[in-house]
């Protein structure tokens, strides 16, 4: 809720920022796209330190800096504290913490992994639905500073629920480098890696954008456009433990993922047909579960080709840095496209649907890679 959730919430920050501050959408767009970047980054620095056994040190950290980014989001005033506050502070907070309880989750669990870390990632989807609703709905009443302010004090709540839920794994610990380069000799990985790179490129514009596009597109009020955020975000809560356990008992993490990426793909692609309010609802429901479906298995998808589970955090790490150069220039890109296109966003949907159906695409072909490598037969 507190790393992933306020980050993929950011939407509502972009329609705010952009209407209040007259900033152009790429630019604040950086703000949403440097928080989730460090989100991933700092991802591969923490799942290191977590398999050395510090996980809830990290977790302290991570939370104390992400709730004071929030309080100072509270007294920013100009573009560059904005950017500070919410984009870097969030940030490393957020990347402190995610990796750490992710990978913790990953080390308890084999056969039923996937149901497990998708349930653990229903906290983004509902993070996602709680802070934009929180800052649309009592902005108007208490103005954003002390709104935000109130996000602060309940994500202090929660930083401390999850402290002591936090039970890392008595595991023998083993030397290990945070760079492990030797995890690319795995053509599965490497594959698998690229792929997740293209898809991370544009999955965090679709979320981002959707409330801009309702407003300016659609032409719906700023109140309304808020509702797609938490309808997509809702929808993905049940989507994550669904398709975790289709992974588990039938097709396996990667395809999965890689499935459910190229249905995302195709609903970019559908993107493009949405003109009116209740294309827009419809469009909403069903984007949110098949996007909640993909990102509930990343994690488990992602830990597939890690052999030592002493190495979770590491391996895993990697990959989410990878991603997280992806998510720094996707939303970014995104807008310069729209502004280049005079606000409309036809272009920028093209380019977001291509780069996740690649990105599905090598998915889907790395597992067989391994196959063809070790001449095992068997769910991937």
């Amino acid at each position: 809720m507190l790393s992933w959730g306020y980050g993929t919430g950011f939407a509502v920050f972009q329609l705010y920022y952009k209407q209040h501050m007259h900033w152009p959408a790429s630019q604040v767009s950086w703000i949403g796209s440097i928080q989730i970047f460090l989100c991933f980054l700092i991802g591969m620095v923490s799942g290191r330190l977590a398999d050395a056994g510090y996980s809830k040190h990290l977790y302290a950290g991570g939370a104390i800096i992400l709730i004071f980014g929030m309080f100072m989001t509270s007294l920013a005033t100009t573009y560059w504290q904005f950017l500070l506050a919410q984009g870097f502070c969030s940030g490393i907070g957020g990347g402190l913490m995610f990796m750490p309880a992710t990978a913790n989750v990953a080390t308890y669990f084999k056969k039923r992994r996937s149901l497990a870390m998708a349930i653990n990632g229903c906290g983004s989807s509902t993070g996602a639905i709680l802070f934009p609703a929180v800052i649309q709905f009592l902005t108007p009443r208490l103005g954003f500073a002390w709104t935000v302010r109130v996000c602060g004090f309940i994500a202090s709540g929660l930083a401390i629920i999850g402290f002591f839920c936090l039970k890392p794994r008595d595991l023998r610990r083993v030397p290990a480098p945070f760079l492990d380069l030797k995890a690319f000799k795995n053509p599965d990985y490497t594959v698998f890696t690229l792929g997740a790179f293209f898809i991370y490129f544009s999955l965090f514009t679709m979320l981002i954008y959707i409330n801009s596009f309702a407003r300016e597109s659609v032409g719906l009020s700023d109140i309304e456009s808020v509702n797609f955020i938490l309808i997509t975000n809702t929808v993905a809560i049940p989507a994550r433990p669904i398709f975790g356990y289709i992974a588990d008992r039938y097709v396996g993490p990667v395809y999965t993922f890689g499935l459910n990426c190229i249905a995302l793909g195709v609903m970019a692609f559908g993107w493009m047909g949405v003109h009116r309010r209740a294309d827009m609802y419809a469009y909403s429901v069903i984007m949110g579960f098949v996007n909640g479906a993909a990102q509930g298995i990343f994690s488990s998808a992602a830990s597939n080709s890690v052999k030592d589970v002493r190495k979770m955090g590491t391996w895993i790490g990697m990959v989410f840095a990878i991603c997280g150069f992806a998510t720094l220039a996707g939303p970014p890109t995104m807008g310069a496209i729209i502004d280049a296109s005079g606000g409309k966003y036809i272009w920028g949907q093209l380019w977001v649907g291509l780069t996740i159906v690649i990105g599905g695409s090598l998915i889907i072909l790395s597992p067989r890679l391994e196959v063809k490598k070790t001449g095992r037969i068997g769910l991937v």
